[in-house]
């Protein structure tokens, strides 16, 4: 069932970002854009910010092996939080959630497929960032394979007690500066899904080196970096799950189970930035235009912005109801991917009509520079986490046959 009344937890939350991205984060966006780096500072404030308003309803919650645990029979608001959270933050400005501290991306895999012991040994870095932020990120797409998961060549040789990776990633976000990465290769590339290992590689070991940061359209604040692997020695320790794990296809199942949690939060964000856009093209005209006036140029505008807004709607809805599978523990991969196709599309769409709602000058940094930077940030939301048109053939496979046959 699809609640559409947020607790008091995400209410609060909600307003706290509301406010926050309004006084504090929207008039710095832009020199953040220019400088291409969202300033450390803020980050560290917003941090401890955010420790001060953990709940039991906070997505870091789980990520760790406390002494609090969850029946896993009962529904919990974890995931609707974080889309809560997701979209009021893309709201503000996007680069700001891809920049935050801890585990990132990189989270879901390692929660999804770790050990105990890997999860306490590579979330425990989060618990305590008094002294030092630290990031984590997600390495699985290559200059030959991005949405098309299956065909990575990044290899991995086992040698005694560790693994050989060799290959290159890329676009990897936080990948500069993150602590650890996870990491996807394959043993034999003609196996497809079934030679495919996912491997927890730690910053500093030998061979594992940044290459080039990506000088991007959009998110320009938020870090994108290559990554390269050179005969990089990975212990078997850091293999997630282990090697027992590995005898069927779950290396590629690592991988979708990440993007069943991350894609609907990468929608949420999506109708944050288009919900922005919308708002600033409804107040534009507001401003600007006597609506009262039968004029049909403005019945057009009017219409314009409700369909905006009644998309933008629907796709909010179809995210919130996929984080109510995940949060009830129900297969989620269809409805996350409806999400994601249609959040992309919808948010896409009301940055265009936005700026051709404004006019000439909707383009212009000078006096429509929020919106114009909106338009740059928007168009990844249709292509990472999955391009739409992947989004659909993983719609249109589910339902046409089972999970297991895909």
């Amino acid at each position: 069932m699809i609640e559409f009344e947020l607790t008091d937890k995400q209410n609060m939350l909600r307003e706290t970002l509301a406010s926050l991205g309004k006084d504090v984060i929207r008039p710095q966006t832009l020199a953040w854009d220019r400088q291409k780096a969202v300033d450390e500072q803020f980050l560290r404030t917003f941090y401890t910010m955010q420790s001060s308003l953990r709940g039991p309803d906070n997505p870091m919650e789980d990520f760790y092996e406390g002494k609090k645990k969850r029946d896993p029979s009962k529904p919990v608001q974890t995931n609707r939080t974080a889309v809560v959270g997701c979209e009021m933050l893309a709201w503000a400005d996007a680069s700001i959630m891809l920049s935050l501290p801890g585990p990132g991306l990189g989270g879901p895999p390692v929660r999804a497929s770790g050990t105990s012991e890997q999860k306490e040994r590579f979330f425990g870095i989060f618990k305590n960032m008094d002294d030092e932020l630290r990031w984590g990120a997600y390495g699985l797409t290559e200059p030959g394979a991005g949405s098309d998961v299956a065909s990575i060549r990044t290899s991995c040789k086992k040698d005694g007690d560790a693994y050989i990776l060799n290959g290159r990633k890329c676009y990897i976000t936080m990948g500069g500066r993150a602590s650890w990465v996870v990491i996807f290769a394959t043993v034999d590339p003609a196996l497809g899904r079934a030679g495919q290992r996912a491997f927890v590689v730690e910053k500093g070991t030998p061979g594992f080196f940044v290459g080039k940061l990506e000088d991007k359209m959009g998110l320009r604040a938020n870090e994108t970096a290559e990554l390269v692997l050179e005969d990089c020695r990975v212990p078997v320790a850091n293999l997630l799950g282990g090697e027992e794990k590995y005898e069927t296809k779950e290396g590629f199942m690592t991988a979708m189970k990440t993007f069943d949690a991350t894609r609907p939060m990468v929608a949420a964000m999506a109708v944050g930035i288009g919900r922005a856009a919308y708002e600033y093209a409804r107040d534009f005209v507001k401003e600007n235009y006597m609506l009262s006036r039968p004029i049909p140029r403005y019945a057009a505008i009017v219409e314009r912005l409700a369909r905006m807004n009644r998309n933008l709607e629907a796709a909010r809805i179809l995210v919130w109801k996929s984080v109510a599978m995940a949060d009830h523990h129900q297969p989620n991969a269809k409805e996350a991917s409806m999400g994601k196709a249609l959040a992309g599309q919808a948010a896409i769409n009301a940055c265009v009509e936005a700026i051709e709602i404004c006019g000439a000058h909707g383009s212009l940094k000078t006096d429509h520079a929020l919106l114009e930077k909106w338009f740059r940030d928007i168009k990844v939301y249709d292509i990472f986490e999955g391009t739409g048109q992947i989004q659909r053939i993983v719609i249109s496979k589910r339902l046409l046959t089972d999970l297991k046959s895909f």
